[in-house]
């Protein structure tokens, strides 16, 4: 009798193991104590389009071979088995259905549990920031406006200044595309100063510095900014200066090249013309040298460039030898009379 009762303890022992098998895989209670929700964990949820990126998923169960699957929304991507151990999934995020959510599940011996839903933000980087700088001075103080803005990058936007590499501003947010501003008085040192800034979003590792503005030393009672002032009132001097030089000459040069041209074509007959004269000259020198006979005159005509007719008057030259007596040297010395050309 008693044996017939154990037979039934131990059936009865057995059924009650399959119910709460059944109701650990059906139902939402852990199937071991040990056994937890396992966690899905990220550096950071705001990433760029293209940007690779790990997930990490876990359970504070060191002694359980666990088999880990990853979701986005309700698609299996894949699956990793660790032991004491994270695994980690590696994934590329360059659309926006791979923004998310995503899943890990955790499964042991068809005991499963799922970790919260995560989901990622596309985040665009700032652009290297742009500085602008201020200065009034005074004999003792300095009063410096500070201006920095990024023209890109997802909003908001974190600005802190600098000078050298010590922050002078606590962290100026802005929500819309407007320049940080910030200003500062500081005793007149006469030494110089650099400036700078940083623009920082949501994304990390992805800050950006302008470059240095340097605010030039004052010696003595000097303006630092003269030089900047004079160079260009100095260069609008010699710009009027240069036009004024010229508007005057260069009329004047037009002139003179003008009367070289008109020389040049006058001279440009005067060969032919010369010819013409001194080869009437000879001849009449060669015919008419004979002592004792007296000069005469003749009349030719000839033509200008404009086809007119013009009179030319010819004298004869006359060829006299002088006795070294009449001069008191004892050379001889031959004087000739040239030929005289009237119109």
């Amino acid at each position: 009798m008693w044996k017939k009762s154990f037979i039934v303890f131990l059936f009865s022992l057995s059924a009650l193991k399959t119910a709460l098998n059944c109701e650990t895989r059906t139902g939402t209670n852990i199937c071991f104590p040990e056994f937890t929700s396992p966690s899905l964990d990220v550096k950071t949820n705001v990433v760029m389009k293209g940007q690779n990126i790990s997930l990490i998923c876990s359970n504070q169960n060191k002694s359980l071979q666990i088999a880990y699957s990853l979701f986005r929304h309700d698609k299996y991507l894949r699956t990793q088995t660790g032991k004491g151990e994270p695994v980690i999934f590696n994934l590329s995020i360059s659309e926006v259905r791979d923004l998310g959510p995503y899943k890990c599940k955790a499964e042991v011996s068809n005991c499963q549990k799922y970790s919260h839903e995560f989901s990622f933000t596309f985040v665009d980087p700032v652009t290297t920031p742009m500085l602008n700088v201020n200065v009034i001075q005074t004999k003792t103080d300095r009063y410096i406006t500070l201006h920095c803005i990024s023209l890109n990058g997802s909003l908001p936007i974190n600005y802190t200044f600098f000078e050298k590499d010590i922050a002078i501003s606590p962290v100026i947010s802005k929500d819309v595309r407007e320049p940080a501003e910030f200003n500062l008085t500081k005793k007149n040192t006469g030494e110089g100063e650099e400036y700078r800034c940083k623009a920082k979003n949501r994304l990390p590792g992805h800050a950006k510095y302008s470059q240095e503005f340097l605010v030039p030393s004052r010696g003595g009672d000097s303006c630092p900014f003269c030089l900047h002032l004079l160079l260009p009132g100095l260069l609008l001097v010699l710009i009027v200066i240069i036009l004024i030089l010229a508007f005057r000459i260069l009329p004047k040069y037009k002139a003179r090249k003008a009367m070289r041209d008109k020389v040049s074509r006058d001279y440009g007959n005067t060969p032919m013309e010369g010819g013409i004269y001194a080869n009437v000259c000879k001849n009449q020198a060669d015919k008419e040298s004979v002592p004792g006979l007296e000069p005469r005159r003749f009349i030719s005509t000839a033509q200008n460039e404009t086809g007119h007719s013009q009179e030319i008057h010819y004298a004869t030259p006359i060829f006299r030898e002088m006795t070294p007596q009449d001069h008191g040297t004892s050379t001889p010395v031959i004087r000739q009379q040239f030929c005289q050309v009237g119109s």
